[in-house]
């Protein structure tokens, strides 16, 4: 399992509308992706954004990474969406937790 955490900040000046339709595109995608497993996103109340996106494995996270539309977006976030972005690709070595109160298994 690969997970990979995106952590970002926009610019002041960033058009919304056009950001959100972006992400929502990269979301629909990314999704549709072979290996895909999980998209989750948090914004933190200083506007610092989060993405924790899952792939089940190596080659499949980097088929998504070059991606010919999702590269484009890569440029086109540089440019005119992040005042600043950290990507952190980890290897999964171990994972456990409670499932919630009445789940099935």
């Amino acid at each position: 399992m690969m997970v990979v955490l995106f952590q970002t900040r926009l610019r002041p000046d960033v058009n919304a509308a056009d950001y959100e339709a972006t992400a929502k595109r990269m979301m629909e995608l990314a999704s549709a992706m072979p290996g895909f497993v999980s998209f989750r996103y948090f914004t933190s109340p200083e506007g610092d954004e989060l993405a924790v996106v899952q792939f089940e494995s190596e080659p499949q996270l980097l088929a998504w990474r070059n991606h010919p539309e999702h590269a484009k977006v890569q440029q086109e976030g540089r440019d005119k969406f992040f005042a600043s972005y950290r990507v952190q690709v980890c290897s999964l070595v171990r994972e456990y937790g409670q499932p919630e109160a009445g789940a099935t298994s």
